[in-house]
């Protein structure tokens, strides 16, 4: 979510009365008033690094430069140092921003505030994702153009849609719908949304009662959030570095590399590759038999081989401890958690047909008509998300991937109850292997539990970027599961 890429940017002469405390070396911090000319001079400069004129930016470079140089007094007798945010804004700048100007000048002075005896902070983690290696992704990487406009935009390049990139028609219509549903005109206060994001919807007993608008608006909001979170640790995405759990002031251990508590949890070693080649031969045979098969099951097959997928048992983790401390305060019921939709030994509850209420055919125009142009924006996300396809798999180029990304969809579905009539779910069985189904669930319904060996032991010879894809598409199945339910409740109610 957008931050003020100018807040925080603070520096003082060490003889005032204000002196804070960095941790590691022991050097001062001191803050001063953002009226006085230093920090006001580079909280303007920095803001104008995000102007789409080329020359305005190298303007601005050059007096974010000059700023933090006066700050540590290099040019006048007697020392000075930066703030802590001052040095956390210009650590992610070096890490994440797309235009290499920015990049390259953010790190040098750092280095500079270094050689002046100032303790700087370092990121702990080496990439935005604690499951792919920086370097393979920045060499994956197709477009660059997607996220030099985030940053342009927003004034930052997030760890989500460093990984997003990766698929970068994915990303756009991603950005576009995020910012119309935070940002651009509703009804909801922009405020309250991001409060919505995090917590509970309504307390009881509230008044006045929300419109169906604001309700429709507030829903989509929670959905997008819980979506996206899946998302999130099913990537294994870090702190950004200049987020709590993302940096440190220490100096680097020499016998170990730190980690994050707040990041996914890493797991030792990778499952050996030797039958990965293997296995995607059987699954490109599989996928070739299923689109030749002219065999047709009844009706009745069709409902028990949903009900099968449905009812399969799926280890997941068992280990859950508490919420951290900075999510704590926020949550009202700690112990709220996904359940399994058909536990053994228990009743089902009803099956949601998709024929009866789809997005397409219900959801689709509830939204439209109630928060004009997000449906629009969701259809866009769906379809693209359903329909991107590069035609390769693993080591092969040329192929169909259309069943296997019809099958990842429609299980997704099928832990969230929803059926369609017309898919033979005996498919899923056939396409989807064990260790990508406990992936899957375990980022659907319980995604704070994915570690890397989770994410490492499925698909083992297919890309990242691959990876990703499918993280995609979990992300938005699951959203419109949740979208599905909550709009036919709201329909049902308006009848």
């Amino acid at each position: 979510m957008a931050s003020n890429p100018a807040a925080g940017f603070t520096c003082q002469a060490n003889g005032q009365n204000t002196p804070g405390r960095m941790s590691g070396s022991g050097s001062s911090c001191r803050y001063q008033s953002e009226s006085e000319p230093d920090v006001a001079a580079i909280v303007k400069s920095l803001a104008r690094l995000c102007s789409r004129d080329e020359e305005e930016r190298a303007s601005a470079l050059e007096e974010l430069s000059q700023g933090i140089l006066e700050c540590l007094g290099l040019d006048r007798p007697g020392s000075a140092r930066l703030s802590k945010q001052t040095l956390l804004h210009l650590l992610r700048l070096s890490r994440s921003c797309p235009l290499q100007e920015v990049r390259g000048r953010a790190t040098e002075l750092l280095r500079t505030a270094q050689e002046q005896g100032v303790a700087v902070p370092r990121a702990l983690a080496s990439g935005p994702s604690a499951f792919i290696p920086a370097k393979q992704m920045l060499k994956e990487e197709s477009d660059q153009d997607i996220l030099i406009e985030s940053f342009l935009s927003l004034g930052r390049v997030d760890h989500i849609a460093m990984v997003m990139a990766l698929h970068p028609a994915y990303l756009s219509c991603f950005l576009r719908t995020q910012h119309a549903l935070l940002e651009l005109d509703g009804p909801l206060p922009r405020h309250w949304r991001h409060y919505i994001a995090v917590m509970e919807l309504v307390c009881p007993g509230a008044e006045p009662r929300w419109s169906l608008a604001e309700l429709i608006h507030a829903v989509v909001l929670m959905a997008h959030a819980h979506s996206l979170c899946s998302f999130v640790w099913g990537c294994g995405l870090n702190p950004e570095p200049d987020h709590i759990g993302g940096y440190t002031f220490q100096p680097p251990s020499p016998s170990h590399l730190p980690r994050s508590p707040h990041s996914p949890a890493h797991e030792d070693g990778r499952q050996e590759l030797v039958d990965g080649a293997m296995e995607v031969e059987v699954l490109m045979k599989r996928m070739v038999e299923l689109q030749q098969q002219e065999e047709e099951c009844t009706q009745e097959e069709m409902v028990t081989r949903f009900e099968r997928e449905r009812s399969e048992s799926i280890p997941t983790a068992v280990v859950r401890g508490a919420p951290p401390d900075l999510v704590l305060h926020l949550v009202e019921e700690p112990e709220f958690r996904y359940e399994d939709f058909a536990p053994r030994g228990e009743q089902a509850p009803p099956t949601m047909r998709a024929q009866d209420y789809s997005w397409e055919d219900h959801g689709f125009s509830l939204v439209n008509r109630l928060l004009p142009d997000m449906g629009q924006l969701l259809d866009e996300k769906f379809q693209v998300v359903s329909n991107l396809t590069y035609h390769r798999m693993a080591m092969h180029e040329g192929v169909d991937t259309h069943t296997l990304r019809k099958a990842l969809w429609n299980y997704i579905h099928c832990l969230y109850g929803i059926r369609y009539d017309d898919y033979d779910y005996g498919s899923v069985n056939v396409l989807l292997e064990r260790t990508l189904k406990v992936f899957v669930k375990t980022m659907a319904c319980h995604p704070e539990q994915t570690t890397a060996r989770i994410y490492h032991s499925f698909w083992r010879h297919f890309r990242h970027s691959e990876k990703v894809h499918a993280n995609l598409i979990v992300m938005e199945a699951r959203l419109q599961a949740a979208l599905l339910y909550t709009l036919r409740a709201i329909t049902h109610y308006m009848r």
